[in-house]
């Protein structure tokens, strides 16, 4: 699932978060991890680019995929800020860095500088016109931007690529939901009968098409999770994925939970999980309007 970290198929540091407890299942309906903690391979990773970049001799180009790195690190451990500051610092060292125009793109998303984030994926896009990872990130943006008619066609070029990813057609799903949303209901029954698989995540397309309950699809996650790490991720994605489904039908308190949830695992390099947090900010401001 390469594609949870808004990146495509990059050479990564192999750096990981990790955790230790089994699951712990509260009640039926709530399956909770234990949140995921900052793993000692990080700190050294970052610590390690640090002395990198202070080598002498380095060219632009290896300074700008240093910085990215560890920006890259910096966003994985959730030091968000820092992380923007090193894609920046790329970006000035390798001007035409499509990754790092990606990537800051989705920063700004998350500002909810929009049309800012527009021109940093338009950026990468024209750099790296096969670089699809920039259009689900454009997609998202537009999303949240209120143009969900664009959104939708940039995440169908997303989709197309995978069509059997059922992460990809929930994002799909979601703008034409906006658009339409009986014909975006009968599109996502269409594409899981031609695509569904056993893959975990298409339980996630049958509670949005009513087939499954959502605390069949939590249990089922205790159930086929074989370590804390996985089951943190899974519920990262599901916990995002049924907040989005109660905010459609009116349960705007269960989803603010469901959001919390998602954000409680500290998958912080999910686009589920920084998703949400964007998500707990837009309730936050509408509660504000209402006062």
């Amino acid at each position: 699932m390469k594609h949870r970290f808004l990146l495509g198929p990059l050479a990564l540091l192999g750096v990981m978060l990790t955790g230790c407890s089994a699951p712990q299942v509260v009640t039926p309906t709530l399956v909770l991890p234990v949140p995921m903690q900052v793993s000692y391979q990080s700190e050294l990773g970052i610590a390690r680019l640090g002395q990198m970049l202070n080598a002498p001799g380095l060219t632009p180009e290896q300074r700008a995929e240093l910085f990215f790195q560890r920006g890259v690190v910096f966003d994985r451990v959730g030091l968000r800020a820092m992380a923007r500051l090193d894609f920046n610092r790329a970006l000035r060292e390798q001007p035409d860095f499509a990754d790092a125009y990606n990537l800051n793109g989705v920063y700004l998303t998350q500002n909810q500088e929009f049309d800012e984030a527009y021109e940093a994926f338009d950026s990468a896009l024209e750099l790296a016109p096969d670089y699809v990872y920039a259009n689900l990130n454009r997609g998202i943006a537009l999303y949240y931007g209120g143009r969900p008619e664009l959104a939708a066609r940039d995440l169908k070029v997303f989709l197309d690529k995978e069509p059997d990813d059922p992460y990809r057609l929930l994002w799909w799903y979601l703008a034409l939901e906006r658009v339409d949303a009986d014909m975006a209901q009968e599109r996502l029954a269409a594409h899981r009968a031609q695509y569904g698989s056993e893959e975990w995540a298409w339980d996630i397309v049958d509670v949005y098409l009513g087939t499954l309950t959502a605390e069949a699809l939590l249990n089922r996650i205790s159930e086929r999770s074989q370590d804390n790490q996985e089951l943190a991720e899974m519920l990262c994605e599901a916990y995002f994925y049924l907040a989005k489904r109660a905010q459609h039908n009116g349960e705007p308190e269960q989803a603010e939970v469901y959001l919390k949830l998602a954000l409680a695992t500290n998958i912080y390099d999910f686009v589920e999980h920084r998703y949400a947090l964007l998500e707990l900010d837009l309730i936050g401001q509408q509660a504000r309007l209402k006062r």
